[in-house]
């Protein structure tokens, strides 16, 4: 029994970990793209893969964030702010990396997000929730910083959709299996969907704007009937009109 809570533990902490690194280089290579130094490679790095984190641990109300207590969050910030900082994150082979990169942190968050709300007792749907949070929280806070609309509001491939599948995924297989099952099952419907979305294309739709249907329109042939009709109605008025009058002036 002990053996399988320290599993399970392991296994989190790694997932958390990797979520952390991953989310890191994202921050990072956003830094580069703004031209930023190395305090902004840092705090982005930090905000980008610990956000989430903290965001969920301050929800919970379950003592204090991991990522203040345990040193090993804010060191694998940091080391992922190095790494970008010290290697160029662009060019073809970073753009076939990136979708993987993200994805995987993702689906690690995801998991790792829910699996810990239930761990304090909460049910399935805060966990489904706080997942997603966990997920997509950092990065939102990272675009916020950085003056960019947050991309989990639209206007790309599916993201957050993908976040909520994996924390479902984790909280169903979790409750018919075990923990370490919905973890990794977790992590990777979410990492997988997040993949095919992109690759697919896959998008929410945008708002339903509603509009007055249009007037129904006449065959060509039609109108011209009607429009032959009315000329010939008002021809016959105005020569009424004028006979009206001239006999009008003839008995005067």
């Amino acid at each position: 029994m002990f053996d399988s809570v320290t599993g399970t533990a392991d296994l989190f902490r790694v997932l958390d970990l990797t979520g952390v690194v991953a989310n890191a280089l994202l921050g990072g290579a956003v830094a580069r793209a703004m031209r930023f130094d190395l305090v902004g490679f840092s705090v982005l790095a930090v905000v980008s893969g610990l956000g989430g984190g903290i965001i969920r641990d301050t929800l919970l109300q379950a003592g204090p964030p991991v990522a203040l207590t345990d040193y090993r969050y804010l060191t694998a910030a940091l080391l992922g702010a190095l790494v970008a900082f010290a290697v160029r994150f662009e060019g073809r082979g970073w753009d076939r990396i990136f979708p993987y990169v993200d994805a995987l942190a993702l689906g690690c968050w995801a998991a790792a997000g829910a699996q810990k709300t239930l761990g304090v007792g909460l049910g399935w749907l805060p966990a489904i929730g706080l997942g997603a949070v966990t997920a997509v929280g950092g990065g939102a806070v990272r675009d916020i910083a950085v003056g960019r609309v947050p991309a989990i509001f639209g206007g790309n491939t599916l993201y957050a959709t993908c976040a909520l599948a994996g924390s479902a995924t984790l909280v169903v297989v979790q409750s018919l299996i075990g923990t370490d099952a919905g973890l990794v099952a977790g992590t990777v419907v979410g990492a997988s969907l997040c993949v095919v979305a992109r690759w697919r294309g896959w998008m929410l739709p945008e708002g339903v704007s509603w509009s007055r249907l249009p007037k129904p329109t006449l065959p060509l042939t039609a109108r011209r009937r009607r429009v032959s009709t009315r000329r010939r109605a008002r021809s016959t008025t105005v020569r009424r009109w004028w006979i009206r009058i001239r006999g009008s002036r003839r008995s005067r």
